[in-house]
């Protein structure tokens, strides 16, 4: 008998024990900031530059570069074909916006490769979200009434020659150049190599006066975490989110005005450009922002990405052209012949190549089944 109620108070005890973890556990949980996934990538102060030399006609798979509202962080995909898109880090972000911008969010994210094989990727320094998340304590970091929506006055930059090891910068354009006065913000950069002045042009918008928008351009450091020259006008056309492209003797800039996407055309990388606002180049119906020109490898296609942000859910949409006068409609991401396969809704991004090593390096680091 003694040893059946000893039992039973040892049951007991054991009983509370547990639900007392059990309510610790959960207190725990509750309080505990949740796990960040891996990144796959490490900052670092200095690249060591591959042995092997680039070549353009290694180029066999692409990369895409793009970024989500929800966290303010940046994303890369890969493609074997240009047509299918999977996340390599499984959907999860590389380029953590709380880690790496002053406003502790980033958006806009452009890459490209130079003639030194390396990516170069350039992002708009803000968070949208910023009071909401914490971060501030008012809805931008100055007055809107005086500078606007988005406020900001920062770029990151970054290098990496594998996509794993990169260097990083957050530079502020303002106090680099106080000549610039009082500006508005810097936006969505975007990076393009000048073949005569053997450096990379960084191209990015500015806005003054809370309506005065245009593109201006600057040159980079051979690191890439400055810009060294006094940001020039690109061209008196105003509006946002430029994209240039070398196209055999001709420049083709792809830009936003009235939240459609049109083009202008010149002979020289950033003067020149002359605009048809007649004809609207993207097919959607509701706005679109951040046109984005790639090249399918091996062919004279061309396709001009855009973020549909009007759309609901927002969504990429694609148009392909061989003369930059006839654009086909391929429709949005998983709407046509575009895909991706295991994320959704991606925002303001952009495309560039891979060899077929990088495409290996990528699949065995990440441990993805790229398509």
């Amino acid at each position: 008998m003694l040893s059946k109620y000893i039992k039973l108070l040892l049951l007991g005890a054991a009983i509370n024990i547990a639900n007392n973890s059990f309510a610790q556990g959960n207190q725990t949980a509750a309080s505990a900031a949740p796990v960040a996934a891996p990144t796959g990538i490490e900052i670092v102060k200095k690249l060591d530059k591959p042995k092997k030399k680039f070549n353009e006609k290694d180029l066999s798979g692409y990369l895409l570069v793009y970024f989500k509202d929800q966290n303010q962080s940046a994303y890369l995909a890969a493609s074997r074909d240009g047509y299918t898109f999977t996340d390599i880090n499984n959907g999860q972000p590389i380029f953590i916006g709380s880690d790496l911008a002053e406003q502790k969010g980033v958006r806009d994210p452009h890459i490209t490769r130079g003639p030194d094989g390396a990516f170069y990727l350039a992002m708009t320094d803000l968070h949208i979200f910023g009071k909401r998340a914490g971060f501030r304590d008012t809805e931008w970091e100055r007055p809107q009434e005086k500078y606007g929506w988005g406020n900001n006055r920062a770029l990151v930059l970054m290098k990496s020659y594998d996509l794993i090891h990169w260097t990083h910068s957050d530079f502020r354009t303002d106090k680099a150049f106080p000549e610039l006065g009082d500006i508005d913000c810097s936006w969505a950069p975007e990076t393009i190599y000048d073949a005569a002045k053997k450096k990379m042009m960084v191209y990015f918008t500015i806005r003054y006066n809370n309506k005065n928008a245009g593109i201006y351009y600057s040159y980079a450091n051979d690191d890439f975490t400055k810009l060294e020259t006094v940001p020039q006008r690109v061209t008196e056309i105003g509006g946002i989110d430029a994209d240039i492209t070398k196209v055999g003797d001709k420049y083709h800039m792809f830009f936003v005005g009235d939240a459609k996407v049109w083009q202008a055309v010149s002979d020289n990388i950033n003067t020149g450009f002359k605009a048809d606002r007649e004809k609207r180049i993207d097919p959607e119906k509701v706005s679109t922002e951040a046109p984005n020109l790639f090249k399918r490898i091996g062919t004279n296609t061309y396709v001009l990405m855009y973020d549909v942000y009007g759309a609901r859910p927002s969504n990429m949409g694609f148009s392909e052209t061989t003369d930059f006068v006839n654009f086909n409609n391929l429709g949005h991401f998983n709407e046509g012949v575009m895909k991706t396969t295991n994320f959704a809704s991606p925002k303001h991004g952009a495309v560039t190549y891979l060899t077929k090593d990088e495409l290996k390096a990528i699949s065995d680091h990440w441990k993805v089944d790229i398509k």
